[in-house]
């Protein structure tokens, strides 16, 4: 088994981004794909305006967010806020297209 190399402690100053992924019905949990600081945070957030996904700022979830591995579902602790953000950008996304002919919009 390979060894990690101690984390650094958290810093709040420092620029970080998590970028996670979630496909309702495919998987149970969202899960860490991306995470950086510094530059790499800046690129890790570039990169998802650039395909139009949608950037939240939460200092508090990324730092608990940090801890997880990639490629790893978000730990319990994350779901209610996960979940709310999720809620949120379904919601907006929702309103963001053109109704279906015949089809009035929810406000």
């Amino acid at each position: 088994m390979a060894r990690r190399p101690p984390r650094k402690p958290f810093d709040p100053d420092v620029n970080r981004a998590v970028a996670l992924k979630y496909a309702r019905g495919e998987a149970d949990a969202p899960r860490v794909t991306a995470k950086g600081e510094g530059l790499l945070a800046d690129k890790i957030i570039e990169v998802a305006r650039a395909h139009g996904v949608e950037v939240r700022s939460d200092r508090d979830l990324v730092r608990l967010l940090d801890t997880v591995d990639i490629d790893s579902p978000i730990p319990l602790e994350a779901f209610q806020a996960v979940a709310e953000i999720l809620s949120y950008i379904y919601r907006r996304q929702d309103k963001l297209k053109p109704p279906k002919s015949g089809e009035k919009r929810e406000r």
